[in-house]
This record gives structure tokens, C-alpha cells and sequence, in this order.
């Protein structure tokens, strides 16, 4: 079952969709844990090529409960994009997770953010800041906001925003104000202060996102005392995964990756007991 609703973060409606668990694990007494996805730089809950609304079905036949969300100022979300930031994405971020935490349903002790591009660092940094992000996934996750952005909109396009209060790209008006917060998080720095266990996935033909970034900040993961790491790098996958083999390589692996993280904790689990 799928359900369209709207949360309210500070005077905005942000639109969402709410896919439950078709593996009812209510009905056994246990709750079902949960997936937030985080859509890039002007995209939407929707995903190119639907690829959100494809995931968030197949999360959700695994067992997960997954909420995908516009940021405000995208998709069907009311605000302006380009008037806030990166600062503001991830507290819309944490916003979604006040929702899932009022679901009895829930289990809140495993509830994990996969991001994509932009997206992907908003979930790293959110959940470096929210502790109640227990796992993250991040498919072609931008490494550097400021430059990557930068990158993509245009050097001429950022120095018109700084020149003229705002610029054009893509239907969107970016102003000073959203370049300046993304300027001001490093999510390769970031990324050592988050304890849980994280998925890297990114695809060869990537020209927007370098492939090399995964390795990198798998590097960087590497260095922590507490969380595991693992990588996948799916063979000729653009940005977006635009093809269908490579739509379903990247669910494949995010649900079998998903799996193997609860075998764990489960095991550690009765370990521990």
C-alpha cells in the first residue's frame, strides 16, 4: 500500500509518499524498519526514470516501511529551492524522521537514509547530526557540495548569482544564499563522526559524480573505530542508473545489502543477549 501525504516543516508543505511493508510483520508483534530516500539536485521523490518510485516498491516488498519526499521548492513541495540550502535539506531530512519516529509501527532502532547525489551527502550530514540514523546508503553521493554544484550549474551561472542576487539553471533560482550554505559542509570530513554501517554505490560511466568519490570516502570510513563499509561499483552505470539492468543492479544490491545489515544486527543481537 502506498499513501501520498504532507509534511510540515517550518511553514512548508513538503509532499511525500509512504510505502508500507507487504511482509506485515505486525501482524507477529514485531515492528518494521524503515527507509527515508533523499532525491539530488533538482529532483524529485520520483526519481529520472521513476527510479525512486521503483525502489522505495521493492524496499517495500522486502518488509521496510519507505518514505521518499520532495525537498521544499521541488517536485510537488511548496517553497523555493534555490532560496535555502543545504542547511535547510537537512533539517527537511530530519523532519522526515520525526515522522517515521511517530509511527508505533516503526522500529526506530533501524531506520536508514539512502541518498543519491546531492542527496546522498544531505543524508550523510543529517545523519551525522541525527542520531537516530542507524545506516546509511548513498548512491553517486557529491563529495564536494560548493565545487560539484558549482560544477554543474556553470562557473558563469554562480558568479551571476553572486553579481545579481540570482541565477537560472534548470527552471530554478539559485541565490548567493543556497552557495554559501553548501560551501560550508565537507561530508568527507563529516563522514569519520558517523558510527553506523554504510552502502556505496556508484556506477563507472558517472560523468557527473566521479566513481572515484565512493572510493574515497570508503577510504574514509574505513578509519573509524565503529561502523562497517561496503562498496558496490555497478559496470557502465551512468549518474542515474538510466538503464533498466542498471536501475535493478542498484535496487539489487541495496536490498540484498539492506538484508545482510539486519542478519547482523540480529546476530550481534542474540551475541550480546
Amino acid at each position: 500500500m502506498e499513501k501520498t501525504i504532507v509534511l510540515r516543516h517550518e511553514g512548508l508543505e513538503l509532499a511525500a509518499t509512504l510505502h508500507y511493508p507487504r511482509i506485515d510483520d505486525e501482524r507477529h508483534g514485531c515492528k518494521a524498519p524503515a527507509v527515508i530516500i533523499c532525491h539530488g539536485f533538482v529532483g524529485s521523490r520520483i526519481g529520472v526514470d521513476r527510479l525512486f518510485v521503483k525502489t522505495a516498491r521493492a524496499l517495500s516488498d522486502a518488509g521496510y516501511y519507505v518514505l521518499r519526499f520532495d525537498y521544499a521548492g521541488c517536485g510537488e513541495s511548496t517553497g523555493d529551492y534555490g532560496a535555502l540550502g543545504l542547511d535547510s535539506m537537512i533539517d527537511q531530512t530530519r523532519t522526515a524522521l520525526d515522522y517515521l519516529h511517530d509511527m508505533d509501527c516503526v522500529d526506530v532502532s533501524r531506520i536508514t537514509l539512502l541518498g543519491h547525489s546531492l542527496g546522498g551527502a544531505t543524508a550523510l550530514l543529517t545523519a551525522v547530526k541525527d542520531k537516530r540514523v542507524r545506516s546509511l546508503i548513498l548512491w553517486s553521493a557529491v563529495g564536494y557540495p560548493f565545487n560539484d554544484i558549482v560544477r554543474i550549474i556553470g562557473r558563469e551561472g554562480y558568479d551571476e548569482a553572486i553579481e545579481k542576487g540570482g541565477t537560472d539553471y534548470a527552471g530554478y533560482t539559485f541565490q548567493p544564499a543556497f552557495f554559501e550554505s553548501l560551501s560550508e559542509h565537507q561530508p568527507f570530513e563529516a563522514a569519520r563522526r558517523f558510527s553506523g554501517d554504510v552502502l556505496l554505490l556508484h556506477g563507472t560511466s558517472d560523468d557527473v559524480i566521479p566513481a572515484d568519490y565512493s572510493f574515497l570516502l570508503q577510504k574514509v570510513l574505513w578509519t573509524r573505530q565503529e561502523g562497517t563499509c561496503d562498496k558496490e561499483i555497478i559496470f557502465q552505470a551512468d549518474h542515474t542508473y538510466s538503464t533498466r539492468r542498471h536501475q535493478e543492479e542498484a535496487i539489487q544490491h541495496t536490498v540484498e545489502w539492506l538484508a545482510r545489515h539486519r542478519k547482523r544486527q540480529q546476530e550481534w543481537h542474540h551475541w550480546s543477549i
